[in-house]
């Protein structure tokens, strides 16, 4: 790992900008609508369940929690609450997010080289995450907020991470090589 010399001129720095602001607007989200009036949203990933509920709301609340409906099953039980409004994604998906957002930030000052030891890294901090949603699949357990928070949140960093070692090693490629003059990576 190494020091990065022009921490705010790399594609790591705009991935992390993206990953920042849309964290704050999911934070955001719940104190934007008016207290109280988002709450149960729970379906299935993959489909709009909460369209009759999402359409009242402006934008870019709408298309936050929008996309949270797609991708999340926000369960209410499963789900942190803002202003007494349950958020945009479940406790673990708030945590990957923002760990995706830590770990590019990290990856905007650091260089870290895709060798044995991050392999080690990246399995260690999936494994929790693995244990918890597989207990919880097969009904063993159920997990409180608080654990799914500190699964997510591991497995967010070290993704971020391993986004920002796959931008870096992008930029050593000839077909990015020539671009490097539109943009600035």
């Amino acid at each position: 790992m190494k020091r990065r010399k022009q921490p705010l001129k790399n594609l790591v720095f705009v991935f992390f900008l993206f990953f920042f602001v849309w964290m704050l607007l999911q934070i955001l989200a719940p104190f934007a609508l008016p207290r109280g009036s988002v709450s149960e949203l729970s379906g299935i990933v993959g489909f709009s369940d909460n369209e009759y509920v999402i359409q009242h709301m402006s934008f870019p609340w709408n298309v936050i929690y929008s996309s949270g409906d797609r991708l999340c099953h926000q369960r209410a039980d499963r789900s942190l609450f803002l202003n007494e409004n349950e958020m945009p994604f479940c406790s673990r998906c708030t945590a990957i997010w923002f760990g995706l957002a830590v770990g590019l930030g990290f990856m905007v000052l650091y260089i870290i080289e895709l060798n044995e030891k991050f392999l080690i890294a990246l399995i260690a901090a999936l494994i929790p995450i693995g244990i918890d949603g597989i207990g919880q699949f097969f009904e063993l357990w159920e997990s409180t907020n608080l654990i799914r928070i500190f699964t997510g949140l591991p497995a967010g960093v070290i993704c971020g991470i391993a986004i920002g070692i796959i931008l870096d090693e992008l930029r050593t490629m000839r077909i990015f090589r020539s671009l490097n003059k539109f943009f600035f990576f």
